[in-house]
């Protein structure tokens, strides 16, 4: 038997964020006299998490079905009809009883 299941899950993906600092009295010497630039390039690797669904069927029981034959009683209501026959028939004592 499957069924069918929507549920949330957690993912985590990577983004990129820019940062802004402000020029203070503190780093104000800095910021006038920034690094060369230069022709290098920077690459940053972004990863993101994505679910996986998957199912797989391992054996944890096994079922046997047997059967039992059960005697019980019930009761029945319903009319019975009974039919007599009389015959004449003569007795010479053959007959077994």
């Amino acid at each position: 038997m499957t069924d069918d299941v929507q549920e949330t899950v957690p993912v985590r993906r990577a983004e990129v964020r820019v940062e802004r600092e402000p020029i203070t009295d503190e780093n104000r010497d800095a910021a006038m006299t920034p690094p060369d630039i230069t022709e290098a390039e920077y690459e940053v690797i972004l990863h993101e998490e994505g679910p996986v669904v998957q199912t797989q069927a391992i054996p944890v029981e096994g079922v046997r079905l047997a059967t039992e034959e059960q005697t019980g009683g019930e009761t029945a209501t319903g009319e019975v009809r009974e039919e007599k026959i009389k015959a004449d028939t003569p007795d010479d004592g053959t007959r077994k009883r």
